[in-house]
């Protein structure tokens, strides 16, 4: 028995497995959600995973913190603390919603603390 021969490789308008959308399709989707999600309030930026493992890989390039499946949507973050959590990740996942079918899933990786201004000690003059 042979496999049939394979199609759409290299091809630009080959369908990413399972989504049933073209390659071109998953390249605009994913920077849609990653441009969407840092336009949320109280996101600072999106967190690739520990070991960079959480990304949607395109030809020559990934978006980190964006995994697209056929079957779920994950956005991992980095979220500031001066935003309730909870309202910001409510957020996110009404903008991924609006781009994507399927379960959102949103993962707060850390929490930004804001930057501390202290004030230097004046120096006695010599």
């Amino acid at each position: 028995m042979t496999s049939p021969p394979p199609t759409g490789s290299g091809s630009s308008s080959a369908r990413a497995p399972g989504t049933g959308q073209s390659d071109h399709d998953q390249v605009d989707l994913a920077d849609r959600v990653a441009e969407s999600v840092l336009a949320v309030p109280g996101v600072v930026r999106l967190h690739a995973g520990a070991f960079g493992e959480v990304a949607t890989y395109l030809p020559g390039r990934a978006v980190p913190g964006v995994r697209l499946r056929p079957d779920e949507t994950e956005v991992h973050l980095v979220v500031s603390a001066r935003h309730p959590i909870p309202s910001v990740a409510r957020g996110v996942h009404e903008v991924v919603r609006a781009l994507v079918h399927g379960p959102v899933r949103v993962y707060i990786e850390d929490v930004e603390a804001p930057p501390t201004h202290r004030p230097r000690p004046e120096r006695a003059s010599t």
